[in-house]
């Protein structure tokens, strides 16, 4: 576990996991295990069955088949919820209606009137999106190099994100669910864009091609003007063979992140930063093996304990669902549009 703000929980948080989802079980459990801050007490799903074959592999102690359940359970501190994205507002409002912290898997609902909603029913209680590449220490060294001035102002930033699925049935290819490229993975885009400018875009544009029998956004090509003459590009693809990438372009250098949404767990995280171009880059940035996601929740349960801050709140899921919003209006109007 790398150096955090503030210091562990004086016990553990206790975590229940909303859903039995991929993401839960290859990510998230696994992360929270590495917690010093945190412990899996539960999980729930619509079946009681899906529900003990998720727990039984990890010890978890409770198992339950429905996530009223789940909410119901006095001991339980904190809901992860990794619930498709058009039932991340009704299940986040069950559960602060019974007391709960929660921390929603991105993106935080389908629009920026369900975090408006979220972020009306908190009230006290910490609400998180679950971006877990804030917390690498790969995007805070990019962050403190772009700070001292090294590449000189920030002029661009240029991302490249896609995969391919083509499954019909897998939820991120439903629109009713919130499938689609903008929401499943613009929203690292933009979200890591508007962390490297420090600010929100004044306007925005998409290009979007839909699958034709699907009907989500398979490739979408994204513009953001941040002012001063600073703007920001993705090309976007859930249709597409596997890549990712972030160009950061100042006046005097570059950065350049091979991984930047998925470094691994097992071996370095590294980018490059050239400050004579063109040519090779003149000095490669290693980090060392860590897991974002343990991170992220040692992070959340410390703020929940009162011993470490939370720095994105649901303010800032606001400002992200904003941007995706307009996107989506300028797919329609064809126009530039303002979040």
């Amino acid at each position: 576990m790398v150096d955090l703000p503030g210091t562990p929980a004086p016990r553990p948080v206790r975590w229940g996991i909303l859903s039995t989802a991929r993401i839960a079980r290859q990510r998230v459990v696994p992360a929270l295990g590495k917690s010093r801050s945190s412990v899996v007490a539960a999980v729930a799903s619509r079946s009681l069955d899906s529900a003990r074959a998720f727990a039984e592999p990890f010890g978890i102690a409770k198992a339950y088949g429905s996530y009223a359940e789940l909410f119901d359970d006095p001991e339980i501190d904190v809901i992860y919820n990794a619930l498709p994205n058009n039932l991340h507002l009704e299940t986040t409002l069950a559960a602060l209606a019974k007391g709960k912290h929660v921390l929603v898997e991105k993106p935080i609902g389908m629009n920026r009137a369900e975090a408006e909603a979220i972020k009306a029913a908190a009230g006290p209680l910490l609400v998180g999106e679950a971006f877990m590449i804030r917390h690498h220490p790969q995007w805070h060294a990019v962050g403190e190099i772009v700070a001292s001035g090294r590449i000189g102002p920030v002029r661009a930033v240029q991302t490249f994100f896609s995969f391919l699925n083509v499954d019909p049935d897998n939820i991120r290819n439903r629109p009713e669910t919130g499938g689609g490229a903008m929401l499943d993975i613009g929203c690292y885009a933009v979200a890591s864009a508007r962390l490297i400018f420090g600010s929100e875009p004044t306007r925005v544009f998409a290009l979007i091609d839909r699958d034709p029998v699907m009907k989500t956004d398979r490739t979408d090509t994204i513009l953001a003007d941040f002012g001063d003459g600073r703007q920001f590009s993705a090309m976007l693809s859930t249709q597409s063979f596997r890549h990712q990438h972030v160009s950061i372009i100042g006046t005097l250098g570059r950065i350049e992140m091979p991984t930047p949404f998925s470094a691994p767990t097992d071996s370095e995280a590294m980018f490059g930063i050239d400050v004579r171009g063109p040519g090779e880059l003149l000095e490669t940035v290693t980090i060392a093996p860590v897991d974002q996601y343990a991170i992220q929740a040692e992070a959340f349960s410390r703020a929940v304990a009162g011993t470490g801050p939370w720095r994105y709140g649901t303010d800032d899921a606001i400002a992200n669902m904003a941007v995706l919003d307009a996107l989506f209006r300028s797919e329609q109007s064809g126009q530039w549009e303002a979040p």
